[in-house]
């Protein structure tokens, strides 16, 4: 009877291995895990974008394709980092959240930089500027910004816009999308729309008269893409790959054939600020209005 004692013994270690020999192997698939997918992914080597259907030239929808300046910067970003881009449309009013939520795993839809929204997400370097559009009916007295108060002011929810016209007082109608303020302001459900600048030029030079933009000016801050909060990794990366399509002109050919003839102002540097852009169009003022501003949501 006594090889039972030595037995149980044997058998508790032969446990003890197939445990230690399981955990070693459970550590190898974690560290295999992390270098296939570095940047903590939705699916390893696919960067999964957030972005809207209805803003050009910055995000839309052409022949069934994502397209624009903030899309095609973002796919020659990605490239270069080697990553494929896979687009998916939603509202701008959910896009931060679900980035942050690791839904998408970038949001690319011109997005301002705010200290309320680093609150949700974390944004990487900016890569472009935007102008405040403000439309009115044909006719309308209102010129100005400085005329809105005690107006029906039409903004898209969880914008840039809704964000001034909140700070400004101005208790805006808030609506899901572009078209939804468009149609406020053709309905004449609203007195000005609170726009981002080419969306609202292209809205007002498709009216056919009816509407008209009354004035233009200058975001505060740039826009950048946005990735949730802590993916320390995709940030950083997305910031190199910004530069290097900077550095080799990309940058400058996409801002030439989405906003053609439209300066750079003066003090805005994209990227990380360090890289030369070559071929940049003159530079502008910060404050003074430039042809063919691009949008900003």
């Amino acid at each position: 009877m006594r090889f039972l004692p030595a037995l149980t013994r044997f058998a508790a270690l032969g446990v003890a291995a197939v445990v230690g020999a399981a955990a070693l192997t459970a550590c190898g698939d974690d560290t295999s895990a992390a270098a296939e997918n570095p940047y903590g992914l939705v699916q390893p080597g696919v960067l999964r974008a957030g972005t809207l259907t209805d803003a050009p030239p910055n995000v839309y929808l052409k022949d069934g394709k994502f397209t624009g300046f903030d899309n095609d910067l973002l796919t020659a970003v990605a490239e270069k980092i080697g990553l494929r881009v896979e687009f998916v449309g939603t509202d701008f009013s959910a896009l931060l959240s679900q980035v942050n939520n690791r839904k998408f795993d970038v949001g690319s839809s011109s997005i301002t930089i705010t200290e309320a929204r680093k609150k949700t997400v974390d944004f990487g370097n900016g890569y472009d500027f935007g102008y405040f559009g403000l439309d009115v009916p044909a006719g309308s007295p209102i010129t100005g910004f400085d005329q809105l108060a005690g107006k029906r002011v039409v903004v898209v929810q969880g914008t840039v816009q809704d964000d001034y016209a909140t700070g400004q007082k101005l208790d805006p109608v808030r609506v899901p999308d572009y078209n939804g303020a468009l149609n406020q302001l053709r309905a004449g459900t609203a007195d000005a729309w609170i726009a981002p600048a080419e969306i609202g030029e292209k809205s007002a030079a498709d009216s056919g008269g009816k509407i008209t933009v009354a004035a233009k000016q200058l975001s505060p801050t740039p826009t950048a893409y946005a990735v949730a909060k802590g993916n320390d990794a995709l940030r950083a990366a997305l910031d190199k790959g910004l530069d290097e399509v900077i550095a080799d002109g990309t940058w400058s050919r996409l801002q030439e054939q989405y906003y053609p003839g439209r300066p750079v102002p003066a003090d805005f540097k994209p990227g990380s600020g360090s890289v030369p852009v070559p071929g940049a169009s003159a530079a502008a003022p910060s404050g003074s209005a430039a042809p063919s501003p691009s949008a900003s949501s």
